[in-house]
């Protein structure tokens, strides 16, 4: 029988390269965790609380860093550990997992981009630099929680309460003074102007519609001028259609009735349809 051990990330937000930073929580979150202590007596298992003895860490042999690299102007400049605003623009990616032995477990290149072999081994030589520097400081994070474990002292996130990190923009209550409030505010009043003359009685023009105040001019959608000049020139251009209309029917009643039904009559969906203006009913009075 063996453990079977199950690592879920949730990414909450981030600002490019996922990969170095999903490696790195991932190989801390293997070597900072503890399974319970197992004694197998023949067939008789045994699997013992915290209380009983302490839990075990994994044994994690090394530990391998990402470390992505981004190339623009194909390949002639290359960016390490690239934001998700230079992601947009870049021609290609290359990604190295390594650790601190110098010795690379994977290599995965995607985009565009066409690298040589002196490029590839340039980004090998930084990625050693690299992993170095972030095994030393996952190392250190480790041993410092694993010395306050020991002296009782709070770790992990009790230790960031009293520091306010969590609570950065927290603000204390501070007390209002609602002594002088009613004379502050006839002050206002009386300082204030007067507001202007409002005309509530609604007029009824015809039945079903209704309108409050009379000779009010509604200022929504005033036209500027481009526009106003362009409302004049299609109102021109309906009245010139219009009389042109007006002209043809008077020349059809001059002509005589057999030439008229002599030629088809053809229509064409460009012509306009006939306009019916629906004029309001009475309402029904209600009787009692």
């Amino acid at each position: 029988q063996v453990w079977q051990i199950r690592l879920d990330m949730h990414l909450l937000n981030h600002d490019g390269n996922i990969t170095d930073a999903a490696s790195i929580a991932g190989i801390v979150a293997l070597c900072h965790f503890r399974r319970p202590d197992v004694s197998v007596q023949g067939e008789e298992v045994t699997v013992y609380t915290p209380e009983e003895r302490d839990p075990v860490p994994l044994s994690i042999h090394h530990m391998p860093i990402c470390v992505s690299f981004a190339f623009f102007h194909q390949g002639t400049y290359l960016l390490v550990d690239p934001t998700e605003r230079e992601e947009r623009v870049m021609d290609g990616l290359l990604v190295i997992a390594m650790n601190k032995h110098h010795e690379i477990c994977t290599i995965q290149s995607s985009g565009v981009v066409s690298l040589l072999q002196e490029q590839i081994l340039r980004c090998s030589k930084i990625t050693a630099v690299k992993v170095a520097e972030i095994t030393e400081l996952i190392q250190k994070a480790l041993e410092n929680d694993q010395k306050a474990r020991k002296e009782g002292r709070k770790f992990g996130f009790a230790e960031s309460i009293p520091n306010q990190r969590i609570t950065t923009f927290k603000m204390e209550s501070a007390a209002v003074d609602t002594n002088d409030v009613e004379e502050q505010a006839g002050e206002i009043i009386a300082k204030a102007d007067p507001p202007s003359e409002v005309f509530a009685t609604p007029v009824l023009h015809t039945p079903g519609t209704a309108q409050i105040g009379e000779g009010i001019e509604s200022s929504w959608g005033d036209l500027e001028e481009s526009e106003k000049e362009e409302a004049a020139e299609e109102e021109g251009e309906s009245e010139a259609a219009a009389f042109e209309c007006e002209k043809v029917e008077t020349e059809d009643t001059s002509t005589p009735r057999e030439a008229k039904t002599s030629e088809p009559i053809v229509l064409s969906d460009s012509e306009e349809e006939e306009v019916v203006i629906l004029e309001p009913q009475e309402l029904p009075r209600k009787t009692r």
